[in-house]
């Protein structure tokens, strides 16, 4: 579906955009909850409200199955309340998965149960990373080159393990601001050519390749970033954000994209938002779907 833009008398419109159909692998908040400290935005004194959390994660959804995309559930565990932000649990390209090695002990066991997933789901070589690797928490997919975070989750070690296992290139960016300790915090993907950054969550040289490979990026302030605004979700044409951050809508708008708000702030909480939530299956076939 092609997405058309209206601008006013005198101004050139900005280019159509065109959705494309997703799959997403997402996990109920059944145990969401914050029990634990392993970032900075989590504090285990602040109750959580978990029937809100259920509630928004709903609507978040509903919204992806309303715009026409697939969601594929993997079951929450008792005792990893931290499941619901599944993405950091893998990566998949061309229907091919990485599991994740977590550095927290906290977190480790939920690789184990993404990974039996994807087996049993029929995803082609799903290995177990042998260095610390949080999946699309510091692995994002920008047309055919992989953005890699690292500094403080994913080992750097890991890229060369991940540029091995999907053949494509990766290109390494080093973060410096541990209130995003995932690359997906600061850099959110919008389509195979264009991204959205936080540019003070980089270091010098990161910066300078982001400006390189991306010359037209969108680059956001922390009015959006405060409320995780760049961990969204894009089908091209349609951006699924925090509806919190207006800025960053604007300039999107600007552009031609769609902002969908999403409001999802009970999860920010344990320093996570929409992209946290959602894992993109690319190229996967259900084997199960009627064909």
């Amino acid at each position: 579906m092609t997405l058309m833009s209206q601008s006013g008398p005198g101004e050139r419109p900005p280019p159509a955009r065109t959705t494309t159909a997703r799959t997403y692998l997402m996990c109920p908040p059944t145990y969401f909850d914050v029990r634990y400290s392993i970032n900075e935005w989590m504090d285990p004194a602040e109750p959580v409200d978990t029937a809100l959390a259920q509630h928004q994660w709903q609507s978040l959804v509903d919204t992806y199955r309303r715009l026409g995309h697939r969601v594929h559930l993997v079951d929450a565990v008792p005792g990893l309340p931290d499941m619901v932000f599944v993405t950091d649990s893998g990566l998949v390209v061309d229907g091919v998965a990485l599991g994740a090695r977590y550095r927290s002990e906290h977190r480790a066991p939920e690789a184990e149960h993404v990974l039996h997933w994807f087996g049993e789901h029929a995803l082609k070589r799903p290995t177990r990373p042998e260095f610390v690797n949080e999946g699309e928490g510091d692995l994002l997919v920008v047309g055919d080159i992989i953005c890699a975070g690292t500094g403080f989750r994913t080992d750097e070690r890991a890229h060369a393990e991940v540029e091995q296992h999907f053949g494509r290139r990766v290109v390494t960016l080093r973060l410096v601001d541990p209130r995003y300790y995932h690359l997906n915090t600061a850099l959110g993907v919008i389509d195979d050519h264009t991204i959205a950054y936080l540019p003070s969550a980089f270091d010098e040289g990161s910066r300078a390749t982001l400006q390189s490979l991306f010359p037209d990026a969108i680059l956001a302030d922390e009015s959006d970033t405060e409320w995780l605004g760049l961990n969204l979700v894009s089908d091209g044409a349609n951006v699924v954000m925090a509806a919190q951050a207006h800025s960053l809508a604007a300039q999107l708008r600007e552009r031609g994209y769609r902002p969908i708000p999403v409001d999802l702030s009970e999860f920010l909480k344990s320093g996570g938002g929409i992209k946290c939530c959602t894992m993109e299956l690319r190229g996967w076939v259900d084997p199960e779907e009627p064909r």
